[in-house]
């Protein structure tokens, strides 16, 4: 004779059908970006609010701005890893250092010059 536990799990069982777990549809290209970008914008932000509250930004006409970037990364280190981990979760581990010593350190510069344009309007 099977025992209580058999019979429920066996009655459960053919009364839910089988048990499938559907994993979650791959994202499109365009659903990673679009994903990606409150990322990358948040820590261009911080970045590029971090280069205008920088003494130095406004003392000369010709400020060096890599420089004041590369200044401005501590304070902005949660938002970075916040981006990394995304590109990471997105499109796979190690992507998102990837992506930050690559494409996004190659655009920041014209990213931060053109952001503090549009805020000194």
């Amino acid at each position: 004779m099977p025992s209580p536990l058999a019979v429920i799990a066996l009655v459960v069982t053919i009364a839910t059908g089988p048990i499938t777990i559907t994993p979650p549809s791959p994202m499109s290209a365009q659903q990673k970006s679009a994903a990606m970008q409150p990322f990358v914008r948040s820590a261009t932000e911080c970045i590029a609010n971090s280069v205008a509250d920088d003494p130095r930004f406004l003392a000369t006409a010709r400020p060096d701005l890599a420089g004041l970037i590369v200044d401005s990364i501590p304070p902005c280190v949660t938002r970075l890893q916040a981006m990394i981990d995304a590109c990471d979760r997105y499109y796979g581990a190690g992507s998102g250092e990837a992506f930050l010593v690559g494409p996004y350190l190659d655009t920041l510069p014209q990213a931060v010059g053109e952001w503090l344009a549009k805020s000194s309007h």
